[in-house]
């Protein structure tokens, strides 16, 4: 019986998730000849990490270097995320602090929004005569030109997923044992060991949530930098965008999403190992 109620979900990632991902594969491993047929070659791969000039490093290639700077923002957003999430999930989280409803509430209020209304939303903020110029201005502070900069693409990024670190952290603090707190505190220890010993310890399975739930979506990102970035600023996310939409080339954007799957893949394992490493507290 339960194997029946199973069959639905099976026949849904089939269709949705194994079939396309099938597709984008057999799409990456071959290219079509003069008659038409199509035959199997690693050339789509070959040419990502190709050099477009000879004795060219091969970190200042095109593409590889799109997709370090694809992995470096993603890096600083999400350590950005982390650190203004984890003090404000350890407060909401804190036995005497009574309004977290409310403050969860705010953090959880922008993404009632649409994603690109939200992100719209930061144009008018940082352009030149926006909100925040204008604002600088009444203080007699110099105007920011921050708007199509890696400074603001880094800012959506946070802005959109800073409730995707918080959360889990918070889910997990919530969790914590108080009776060990107590503990630690009978044994002597003062704040700052009770948070490094026992406190943040305990946290990691969230904060690894926390950081992969924000690094995914930040390393594959094309809507913030397109809008933010004004198409100055390619990230890989980009690139796969132009590639189906633009260019016409399936066969290489499909080709950049599989290299692009195949290092989200290693962030996990990454991220897991983390997670169910021992942690040491002596």
């Amino acid at each position: 019986m339960k194997k029946l109620f199973a069959y639905p979900y099976v026949v849904w990632i089939s269709i949705f998730i194994v079939v396309p991902l099938l597709l984008v594969l057999y799409y990456s491993l071959t290219a079509v000849d003069a008659d038409g047929a199509a035959y199997f070659t690693l050339d789509n791969y070959r040419r990502f990490f190709e050099a477009s000039t000879p004795g060219q490093p091969f970190l200042e290639r095109i593409y590889v270097s799109v997709m370090l700077r694809s992995i470096w923002l993603a890096l600083i957003s999400t350590a950005i995320c982390f650190v203004l999430g984890y003090p404000a999930a350890y407060i909401m989280a804190g036995k005497g602090f009574s309004d977290k409803s409310f403050l969860l509430f705010l953090f959880l209020v922008p993404m009632w929004m649409n994603f690109l209304l939200r992100t719209y939303a930061w144009l008018t903020i940082l352009e030149q005569n926006g909100v925040l110029n204008n604002l600088l201005g009444f203080l007699g502070i110099p105007k920011l030109d921050i708007l199509y900069t890696d400074a603001a693409v880094v800012l959506g990024m946070v802005y959109n997923f800073l409730p995707f670190m918080i959360l889990p952290i918070y889910t997990s603090l919530r969790k914590t044992d108080r009776s060990l707190i107590e503990a630690a505190q009978d044994l002597g220890a003062d704040g700052i060991k009770v948070f490094s010993r026992v406190v943040f310890p305990l946290s990691i399975p969230g904060v690894v949530s926390g950081v992969t739930m924000v690094f995914m979506p930040g390393v594959t990102t094309f809507i913030i930098s397109n809008l933010l970035g004004g198409g100055q600023y390619i990230l890989i996310g980009n690139l796969i965008e132009q590639q189906f939409l633009k260019v016409g080339d399936w066969r290489f954007g499909s080709a950049i999403s599989v290299i692009l799957i195949i290092l989200i893949l290693i962030s996990m394992g990454i991220f897991a190992r983390v997670d169910k490493e021992p942690v040491t507290t002596a």
